[in-house]
């Protein structure tokens, strides 16, 4: 069994990728709910949700998240009525929503809820939140004023669209915000763990700011392959090369590998980007490189199946 670190888009397109690559069946994904969020009453799940939706075939193929065929009209008339709508909720993604709420507020976990969700997608797969407590990403920005504030993810992300530039990003939650047993369960019994190519601050530090994950998955750290996210000093979606860059790492696969350097003992490198090899070999990382971008369903999966090649030679 091979356990992945996953978050956002980048994570879900991987884990489709493998689920071509070599099967379900040998995949468990650990993902992020530090973006989680309560909206309207309803429990959101976004990086749960889009991995949901992309392996189920159903996602927006324009957006990388949300569903196909989507209609607006309830957030139309809320926002007709002078109600929040900066976080949109499609008509069709509202169900899960609420699926997924009535079955927390009847006593199911998060881990349970998301089991139930994906059997009722047709995924072969198993699909673990991090934890099933709160566990928040908090942003700190400088304001108009020139005062630093704190804000959530979705603020952030979503709300910012996010354009402000970040002096800090922190991970809070409790002792209700411990990690599962299945998930340690997952990592410890793993062949290998795999960091999806995901936004290293903002989708895979929220797994790792849980102490026990990042102590399993640092002593495992011969076993783990980290997968760049960014290429040619971009990232290929999303803030994670100007995040990267705001916090001091460099907003290049080099600064994913400093990030990386004390869990992954192995980093795939995108073949743009060679010439970094030798850097990131000077951290003790092993380095292997291929095509990263996961520009459709043939190149994703070769991605992934790199990927799996490459922990069945190690």
């Amino acid at each position: 069994m091979i356990a992945v670190l996953c978050g956002g888009v980048g994570a879900a397109k991987f884990l489709d990728g493998a689920m071509r690559a070599f099967g379900g069946e040998e995949i468990v994904g650990i993902v992020n709910v530090a973006d989680d969020e309560v909206m309207h009453g309803l429990h959101i799940s976004p990086d749960i949700d889009t991995i949901l939706y992309t392996l189920s075939g159903q996602v927006n193929s324009e957006t990388g998240w949300g569903l196909a065929g989507e209609s607006w009209r309830v957030m139309d008339r809320l926002e007709a009525l002078g109600g929040q709508t900066w976080f949109r909720l499609g008509d069709l993604d509202l169900a899960t929503h609420l699926y997924r709420s009535a079955r927390l507020g009847q006593g199911a976990t998060l881990t349970e809820v998301t089991a139930e969700l994906a059997a009722k997608y047709g995924l072969h797969i198993r699909l673990l939140p991090a934890s099933n407590g709160a566990l928040r990403t908090i942003v700190s920005i400088r304001d108009d004023t020139g005062n630093t504030q704190g804000i959530s993810f979705q603020e952030y992300f979503v709300k910012m669209r996010h354009q402000p530039h970040v002096e800090a990003v922190s991970y809070h939650g409790g002792p209700e915000a411990a990690p599962t047993q299945e998930v340690l369960e997952a990592i410890g019994s793993a062949r290998a763990i795999v960091i999806a190519p995901s936004n290293p601050v903002l989708s895979i530090a929220p797994i790792l700011a849980i102490g026990e994950i990042a102590e399993m998955v640092s002593k495992r750290r011969r076993d783990v392959v980290a997968v760049t996210p960014i290429v040619e000093g971009r990232a290929i979606k999303g803030p994670a090369d100007r995040v990267l860059d705001s916090l001091g790492f460099e907003s290049s696969a080099l600064g994913v590998a400093r990030f990386y350097a004390d869990y992954a003992g192995t980093f795939v490198l995108d073949e743009r980007d060679v010439e970094l090899a030798g850097s990131i070999s000077a951290l003790g990382m092993k380095v292997i490189h291929t095509d990263t971008v996961m520009q459709d369903v043939t190149t994703k999966t070769a991605l992934a199946a790199f990927v799996h090649a490459a922990i069945e030679e190690a």
